[in-house]
């Protein structure tokens, strides 16, 4: 039972590493503000859920899985909320 938990807990943070370097790699390339806001949130926020979702079975009680849950909750709200006010920020700005 072990080792199947290992294996779901290390697929599940490497397909979070991925989504985490994909994020990367789309704020690094992508050409103006918006569109790399939108790559690194998306992925970023994917990359998480993975990462958490990975180390749900590491959990060694329902308490400290709904502690992953809640910085998972936390991190999205936080995201969504600093995105929003750099893409309204970009916007009456003017700038790219």
């Amino acid at each position: 039972m072990n080792l199947v938990r290992d294996i779901v807990t290390i697929a599940c943070v490497s397909a979070g590493v991925f989504f985490f370097l994909a994020g990367t790699v789309g704020l690094l390339r992508f050409p103006d503000t918006l569109t790399r806001l939108h790559a690194l949130t998306k992925a970023d926020n994917l990359g998480l859920g993975f990462v958490v979702l990975g180390l749900l079975p590491q959990a060694g009680n329902l308490r400290e899985g709904l502690k992953l849950i809640s910085i998972w909750v936390f991190a999205l709200l936080a995201g969504a909320t600093v995105s929003q006010l750099i893409a309204r920020t970009v916007r009456r700005s003017g700038a790219r």
